[in-house]
């Protein structure tokens, strides 16, 4: 077998021209399917960093029906038979493996004149009675003034800490600290501003993109301590659930199990209200699956590359075939069985569209960077893609090297002796 390697890098060097036009194929099929399989891994990661999580690990459960999230905006839209989450139920859920925090908040979006600044109405805002863990769980921080402290919530305090949205909205080129909010008539102070602790950017690049990362955030968020919730709103309003898993691979069992977990609390009476997961992780994967549907087609485009390439070895065999009959015809004079005749031609067209496949495959790896900088889209080089390319390669050397190798083997020596 060595020494049918040695032979063929021989060949192949003795007809350098030859032998690199009879690669071309296998280089450009090789180099064009590595490509298309870094850019599909890396928008495919880029697709599950960008959406899943927005690049903390978060799941949230809501309430929902019919498909679409509950809304309350008063007393009589509380449903029945869904109370509010125990700290039993709580700590069910932190117990779970794939459950690193978990937090319980109430919700009101408001698109009324109810919440003012001054004389200025604050419209398009949600509101969130949020418990203590609320922005260790969803990666915030306090970005200036303070945090929610023991004593708000003892004590039933009217504080509120805002978002940026708000600060740009409402206080344009001032300090909201120590402003005066007033939500229903109640007035409750600003103590603080939080900000998301990553530096996550999602990459948008078209509309579609822009309404699954932008539009839950596009609203502003004002928080409150949970325990002044009443105080403008109701009493025993259900809550949402947040949960942060350890892993963004355990997104989506941590939203299932979380979700079981709730929905054995709400009444066998409430038919039409039940918690849902938010399965980022099944949204992450249509994405995926639509994008890697349109390239799949590609790489069968450039796979004809290779099928060119195929034929490009199994012409330039038989010419060797023919040019070496003198040869064949010596070797078999002396002893040389079929086997061996072969062999050799065999690893001489395997080694050709293998070292074919090792160059595609750099060239690949180049056009994947080239594209990267060109275009901007993410790459990600597939270690086992490139390996199962050369092997592949190899393979294409051997089917169709093997008619021109049964050819060889088959002379008669006789005859190959008498050519010239």
């Amino acid at each position: 077998m060595l020494e049918n390697i040695r032979l063929s890098f021989q060949g192949i060097w003795s007809h350098k021209m030859r032998s690199f036009l009879t690669m071309l194929g296998i280089i450009i099929g090789i180099a064009s399917i590595i490509s298309i399989v870094s850019t599909i891994k890396g928008t495919n990661e880029e697709i599950k960093n960008s959406l899943v999580g927005s690049g903390n690990n978060t799941v949230e459960i809501k309430l929902q029906q019919g498909g679409w999230d509950y809304s309350i905006m008063s007393q009589a839209d509380i449903p029945f038979g869904i109370r509010m989450v125990s700290d039993e139920t709580r700590q069910e859920i932190l117990d779970l493996e794939s459950v690193k925090n978990v937090t319980c908040y109430n919700e009101r979006m408001s698109y009324s004149d109810n919440i003012y600044y001054q004389n200025t109405v604050i419209s398009d805002v949600a509101v969130r009675g949020i418990d203590t863990s609320y922005f260790d769980t969803t990666g915030y921080v306090i970005r200036t003034g303070r945090n929610f402290i023991e004593d708000d919530y003892k004590n039933f305090r009217k504080v509120l800490i805002v978002d940026q949205s708000i600060c740009d909205s409402v206080f344009p080129g001032e300090n909201p600290i120590g402003k005066t909010i007033e939500i229903g008539k109640v007035p409750f102070l600003v103590v603080g501003v939080v900000e998301k602790s990553n530096s996550f950017t999602p990459n948008i690049k078209s509309i579609s993109d822009w309404y699954s990362y932008e539009y839950s955030d596009s609203a502003g968020y004002l928080y409150m301590p949970k325990s002044s919730w009443p105080i403008t709103y109701c009493y025993d309003e259900p809550e949402n659930v947040i949960v942060k898993a350890v892993s963004t691979d355990d997104m989506e069992k941590a939203g299932q199990k979380t979700e079981e977990i709730l929905t054995k609390t709400v009444s066998s009476d409430q038919t039409e209200v039940k918690y849902k997961a938010d399965n980022l992780i099944e949204q992450a994967r249509q994405m995926q699956e639509l994008s890697s549907a349109t390239n799949n087609q590609l790489i069968w485009i450039a796979s004809i590359s290779l099928l060119v390439g195929g034929i490009g070895v199994m012409n330039i065999m038989l010419v060797s075939v023919t040019e070496r009959t003198s040869e064949i015809g010596l070797k078999k004079a002396i002893g040389a069985r079929k086997g061996a005749i072969l062999g050799q031609f065999l690893t001489e067209a395997a080694v050709l569209t293998s070292l074919g496949g090792m160059i595609g495959v750099a060239a690949g790896i180049g056009m994947a960077q080239v594209i990267n900088r060109i275009s901007k889209v993410a790459v990600s080089i597939s270690v086992p893609a490139s390996v199962i390319a050369v092997l592949f390669s190899m393979l294409i050397g051997i089917i169709f090297g093997l008619l021109p190798s049964i050819k060889a083997a088959n002379l008669d020596p006789i005859e190959a002796l008498r050519r010239e």
